[in-house]
């Protein structure tokens, strides 16, 4: 293991201060976590340390989308962060009933058949379970980078969501994938072991496949698809405006 370079260690320090201040003068606030590379750094960053900050930090809740069709090592890693941190991560569900109805009707991988049926699929199964866990919350803190996408390039560190009626917070929104990985390796966190296999980014496990060599960071998200603005629906740009 190496240190943080004093540069990380600043990027830190700054991460850790904006999430107590949420913390406090935005409650309750919820960190939604898909224990990617990025989330175990939050993850780290709000569970992790014992410094001055812990009290406000611990105030945040830490929740998970379960969609039914993660990766086993995703529930590997999601196990091996709560044995490190002794946190509780609320886990929510789709609705049965709505992925019971969707099978029926479309098909069990109907996702591949459109770009319309794939984000049907998403939004039962990531986004109206997260709107349930935001639900009286006042800030959704997240682990979004502006350099994971095009669609994410101009992404605040700080802004309301007016969607979901509160604050979004991405403290690793100016972070490198250097930056990511340094902390992982310095601090000795848990990580999702399909990132050693080519997996920059994990979702649901029929939904993504390694990258190749040269290939952006997301091209292993719905890989079918175009390559333009690949979302799931989760993270709606056009309702966020600076905090």
């Amino acid at each position: 293991m190496n240190p943080l370079s004093p540069a990380l260690v600043a990027k830190t320090d700054a991460a850790r201060g904006l999430l107590a201040r949420v913390a406090r003068d935005a409650a309750p606030a919820l960190f939604t976590t898909s224990f990617g590379a990025e989330d175990m750094v939050v993850f780290d960053l709000i569970a992790g340390t014992d410094d001055a900050l812990t009290p406000a930090l611990k105030t945040i809740a830490v929740a998970t989308l379960d969609t039914g069709r993660l990766p086993d090592e995703t529930y590997q890693v999601w196990q091996a962060a709560v044995a490190r941190y002794r946190r509780k991560v609320e886990p929510y569900f789709p609705a049965a009933p709505a992925v019971e109805q969707f099978v029926r009707v479309h098909g069990i991988n109907a996702f591949y058949d459109s770009v319309a049926e794939r984000k049907s699929c998403c939004h039962i199964r990531k986004v109206e379970p997260l709107e349930r866990a935001l639900q009286g919350r006042g800030a959704w803190i997240t682990g979004l980078r502006r350099a994971q996408a095009a669609s994410r390039s101009d992404l605040a560190i700080e802004a309301r969501d007016d969607e979901h009626g509160l604050v979004k917070v991405s403290p690793l929104a100016d972070w490198s994938e250097t930056d990511v990985w340094d902390y992982l390796s310095a601090r000795d966190v848990p990580v999702n072991a399909l990132h050693a296999r080519g997996y920059p980014s994990i979702g649901c496990a029929p939904c993504t496949r390694a990258v190749r060599p040269g290939e952006d960071v997301r091209a292993g998200r719905w890989w079918w698809e175009q390559a333009d603005a690949k979302e799931c629906g989760l993270h709606v740009k056009s309702e966020l405006v600076p905090a």
